[in-house]
């Protein structure tokens, strides 16, 4: 999709052209569009505008905030092949994958449309003292406030959706500020907002530099900022976030364990999907293949048969599995994390070779426990396979990490299902599939390195609403006079 269409920023809900940057496709290397940019001008208009429309939005009803999230998943439903070519070209996933997200993003709208009319509060029972008895008072849930949304380039458009869904199904204004590799999506999806007849001055969607983010960061009239990314910029920017709320959903480094009671087949296809869908590049892509010692051997040949199957090819193939990853210097550090393994004794099963920002799917065993292939995030095609002997050793190795967002067990054995449960240190464990896999209605969050507080639509709305009370005195009806 080659253009040179000159695209707008959003500012304040009303599209704005400045000076242009040119977006390139990282397959082809044609320009895409030219993608304006916000600057400290735009960035206070919008922060001002924002501020302004949090009274309006306070005053929003159930059914205005509703009739927005519809309006949106209308927009989203009516364009899915626009936003799909759009996915592809600019963030180099196959077209299966961005349709996989689209529909995902559909699922996240309608989520939020539904918890738009549930955001509600209860009566509360405070005569329970005497000097209380003439009391009762109402607890209600509402908007925290203007909020900042900063998000990455591997989902484009559903992690986007995953924001400012639940900001209106809850009335708070927004600043989006999309990833720089990926702003195509956000600015469409702008498209869609202007739409929804949101209030005045409710929204923005500004593409900038990484220097503008700062001031944003820091300004006292956001009450929230989310930020979706890696760990080392998330926690830098919390640090400067000053008093208020934050919420990071992080990097990870999520492990998978195979016991020897499982079928192998099944278990290869799902990780091996787990490790190489859109090259790695999810925070919950598998790293991590812990297997028995027993099945080990067998297991390994059947996954190095799998990877070796999958298929390479034209992104707008539908039977194409894997793709490059989203830039040549991504590739060329996955490339060198290789290479110093094996430097230190790593074997290379399959893969382990570079072409460009293509990385083949990549599979090692023997991998020393200091190479970041092991304790940090890889965020690429690449994973590395350990043995152990008890389910209690599985269950340490993969909590050596600094990370922990979601593991996986495929066990047939319930109470080795529950113990894994209970005893790995993440956010989530995934039970016979692998922890690559999210529902977008599940709280969505991790422990340690990988972030604080949740997505998921109805977890979300919980940190962008707090709680306001109203207490009222039963006043004594006055006596008349005659």
């Amino acid at each position: 999709m080659p253009t040179t269409e000159h695209k707008p920023i959003w500012v304040a809900g009303k599209p704005v052209k400045t000076e242009p940057l040119e977006l390139k496709n990282p397959v082809t290397g044609e320009t895409l569009a030219a993608i304006s940019q916000a600057g400290p001008v735009h960035i206070e208009q919008a922060t001002a505008a924002m501020s302004e429309a949090l009274s309006h939005g306070r005053r929003w009803t159930s059914v205005d905030r509703q009739r927005c999230c519809e309006r949106v998943l209308r927009f989203v439903m009516k364009y899915q092949e626009k936003f799909i070519k759009t996915i592809v070209a600019e963030a180099a996933k196959p077209v299966a994958a961005a349709i996989v997200e689209t529909q995902r993003a559909i699922t996240t709208l309608e989520l939020s449309l539904q918890e738009s009319t549930r955001i509600g509060g209860v009566q509360m029972p405070v005569d329970i003292d005497a000097a209380h008895r003439d009391y009762y008072a109402v607890v209600e849930r509402v908007a925290v406030g203007p909020c900042l949304f900063i998000t990455p380039f591997n989902f484009p458009l559903n992690l986007v959706i995953h924001k400012i869904g639940p900001a209106m199904a809850c009335g708070c204004p927004f600043i989006l500020k999309p990833s720089e590799r990926t702003p195509l999506t956000a600015l469409l999806l702008g498209e869609a907002l202007a739409e929804a007849e949101l209030p005045e001055g409710f929204w923005s969607v500004l593409p900038c530099s990484r220097q503008h983010i700062a001031s944003m960061v820091a300004d006292d009239r956001i009450a929230l900022m989310s930020f979706t990314g890696s760990a080392k910029v998330g926690w830098e920017l919390k640090a400067q976030a000053g008093h208020k709320a934050v919420v990071l959903e992080l990097g990870g480094n999520a492990a998978v364990i195979v016991e020897p009671d499982v079928d192998l087949e099944d278990a290869a296809d799902r990780i091996t999907a787990g490790v190489f869908g859109y090259a790695g590049q999810s925070c919950i892509s598998v790293q991590r293949i812990m297997l028995e010692k027993g099945i080990a051997a067998e297991f390994t040949g059947v996954l190095v048969r799998k990877t070796q199957a999958l298929k390479a090819g034209d992104l707008l193939d539908s039977q194409t599995q894997i793709g490059p990853m989203i830039d040549e210097v991504a590739a060329l550090r996955i490339e060198k994390w290789v290479a110093d393994a094996v430097e230190q004794g790593a074997n290379v099963l399959c893969g382990g070779r570079r072409r460009g920002a293509f990385y083949e799917p990549t599979l090692l065993t023997q991998v020393p426990e200091n190479s970041p292939l092991v304790g940090e995030e890889a965020f690429g095609p690449v994973a590395v396979i350990q043995h152990y002997s008890t389910l209690q050793e599985a269950i340490k190795l993969s909590n050596a990490s600094r990370y922990g967002l979601q593991a996986g067990i495929f066990t047939r054995d319930l109470v080795k299902a529950r113990e894994a449960f209970e005893l790995l240190a993440v956010g989530a464990v995934v039970i016979n599939d692998v922890p690559t896999t999210r529902s977008d209605a599940l709280p969505y969050g991790g422990v340690k390195d990988s972030g604080i507080g949740y997505e998921g639509v109805h977890f979300a709305v919980e940190h962008l609403t707090r709680y306001k009370t109203m207490l009222t005195r039963t006043v004594p009806v006055p006596k008349s006079s005659k």
